[in-house]
């Protein structure tokens, strides 16, 4: 199966199944005009459809390689798709889903993108869990920043959240510099 192929028979099955969805990772960075290689697809849901979308995934040959209360990993044993899912209480999907936007992913589909200032928030918590993330998300953080107009109260609370304030205004200074160069 091909990238878009998984990605199209995951989001069909969300939608057919009626479970409220999220992209977030690479493929939302790519919704806001930030193309970045990658090879795997994450989603956030809520908590309660873990059980079924591990289901899904193992019936379309993939196989669940991590499990865990607010996390699954998976790779398809042929073509080595990966898919990530993370999984929120309903608290938090609430206050996600609120505010996602519906973008167009591979020209053709058009479906739930979490916003900026969540994907940076999502961006913060990775690093914060694995530290060997930092120069890459924070990279990230700062290309999707000089793409998208953002809420800067919300972004400056996350960064303050995850106690990396100091980068916050190293990523303003270098966007602010480098739209000064050109």
């Amino acid at each position: 199966m091909s990238i878009k192929e998984v990605f199209k028979a995951i989001t069909g099955f969300f939608n057919k199944n009626r479970i409220k969805f999220a992209t977030i990772g690479a493929f939302a960075l790519y919704s806001y005009d930030y193309v970045r290689a990658t090879q795997d697809i994450d989603f956030l849901t809520r908590d309660k459809n873990k059980k079924q979308i591990i289901n899904f995934l193992e019936s379309l040959g993939f196989e669940t390689v991590l499990s865990s209360d607010a996390f699954s990993n998976h790779v398809h044993r042929i073509g080595k798709a990966r898919v990530d899912i993370m999984y929120v209480d309903n608290q938090t999907a609430a206050e996600i889903f609120r505010s996602t936007r519906k973008r167009m992913i591979f020209n053709t589909l058009n479906i739930p993108v979490v916003s900026p200032e969540h994907l940076v928030a999502l961006k913060l918590f990775a690093i914060k869990n694995n530290p060997d993330r930092k120069l890459r998300d924070l990279a990230d953080i700062k290309e999707l920043l000089q793409r998208v107009n953002y809420d800067r109260k919300k972004v400056q609370q996350y960064f303050k959240k995850y106690k990396m304030y100091n980068y916050y205004n190293e990523i303003l200074k270098s966007t602010q510099n480098e739209n000064e160069d050109i």
